[in-house]
Parts: C-alpha cells; sequence; structure tokens
C-alpha cells in the first residue's frame, strides 16, 4: 500500500514539474502589456481597497460580505 501511495506521489510530481518553466525574456512583451494586469489603474484600485478596508473595519481578503455593521 506504502509502495502505490509512493509511486502516485512521484508520477505526480513528474507529471507537474515540466509545468514550472520561466519565461523567456522575448515572451515577456504579452505579459507586460497593461490588459494583462490584475489592476490596470493602480490609483482607483488603491481609492478601491481603502474604500473596502474603511466601511469593513479590517484588513484582509477582498471577498467578505456585509457592511461592517456586525449584523451578519
Amino acid at each position: 500500500m506504502h509502495q502505490l501511495r509512493l509511486i502516485s506521489i512521484l508520477a505526480l510530481c513528474a507529471l507537474l514539474l515540466p509545468s514550472c518553466t520561466q519565461v523567456k525574456a522575448w515572451e515577456r512583451g504579452y505579459l507586460a502589456k497593461d490588459e494583462m494586469a490584475w489592476d490596470s489603474d493602480v490609483l482607483e484600485s488603491a481609492l478601491s481597497d481603502q474604500i473596502f478596508f474603511s466601511k469593513e473595519a479590517s484588513s484582509g481578503g477582498n471577498s467578505a460580505a456585509g457592511g461592517g455593521c456586525g449584523c451578519n
């Protein structure tokens, strides 16, 4: 049983290792475009975070629900 588990873990690692590649310098042009950024406008993102955190009275993940009143 332990050998089967070890073999399956090694096989999974062998399948996942080729996906860990580095981006070549000539391939970075596409990744550096504005439309590839998570937040294209840095100031708008910072303002949005400031408003969210002040309403929630917390810091951390951006997926919290509620208005910060403690009613949920």
